[in-house]
């Protein structure tokens, strides 16, 4: 997510949806990990489908959405 954040080939507004579902993964401590995790991907989810992405910016959401609908399953 990192790195997709400070992609400056990545439009503004998809660096703050990035931002802010890192953020709802790590700084709502008080919600169980399945709520924080449900927010994060409903997130990613929204922006997916942004003209304006690029290629591999779009391949990596999909990539990370994976992972956390992964974990997700295991918990």
């Amino acid at each position: 997510m990192e790195e997709l954040i400070e992609d400056r080939m990545v439009p503004r507004n998809i660096r703050a949806a990035v931002e802010q579902a890192k953020k709802e993964l790590t700084e709502n401590e008080e919600l169980s990990m399945d709520i924080r995790l449900s927010a994060a991907i409903s997130i990613l989810d929204e922006i997916i489908n942004d003209p304006n992405m690029p290629m591999h910016a779009r391949t990596r959401i999909w990539n990370i959405v994976s992972m956390l609908e992964t974990i997700k399953r295991e918990l």
